[in-house]
């Protein structure tokens, strides 16, 4: 049975800064790591039909319970459509031996122009099993939080 994750937060920073946070390596490394990672681009081509190659690594990787390996998750991702400045929507697929783990999640990244700021609303469908909810959720909200330490004075 196929699951879908979401989350959301008001980020107080004008739309286009949020959306070039989505979309620049330079910002994307900063802040979509979840807490106790860090990440590393081996390969970025963000345009309808590009792709990346995300290495994300725990900074602690004793006991650490990485898709990949012990400590790093390896997603292979493709940009399945952009709307400049709207939506940015990835079909991500994790190197991993555990079946648990394989298939094609879709993310979409979707912003709101909002009076205090801009609505940033993540939505993940597919989720492979192996992905536990809360672990998706801490990771989510983690990263979500990240973005905004980014941009916010």
């Amino acid at each position: 049975m196929s699951r879908t994750d979401r989350a959301s937060l008001l980020i107080h920073s004008d739309q286009e800064r949020v959306f070039s946070a989505l979309t620049t390596p330079e910002a994307l490394v900063q802040w979509l790591p979840p807490k106790g990672m860090r990440g590393q681009f081996e390969r970025f081509d963000m345009r309808d039909g590009g792709s990346y190659r995300l290495v994300l690594t725990y900074d602690d990787g004793s006991g650490a319970p990485g898709k990949t390996s012990s400590d790093s998750d390896v997603g292979e991702v493709r940009i399945a459509r952009i709307i400049p400045g709207e939506r940015v929507v990835q079909e991500v697929e994790f190197e991993s031996g555990d079946p648990a783990f394989q298939g094609t999640m879709r993310m979409e990244w979707s912003l709101h122009s909002d009076s205090e700021g801009t609505t940033v609303e993540f939505e993940a469908r597919e989720v492979p099993e192996g992905i536990r909810a809360r672990d998706h959720a801490e990771g989510l909200t983690s990263s979500l939080s990240n973005l905004a330490a980014y941009l916010e004075p």
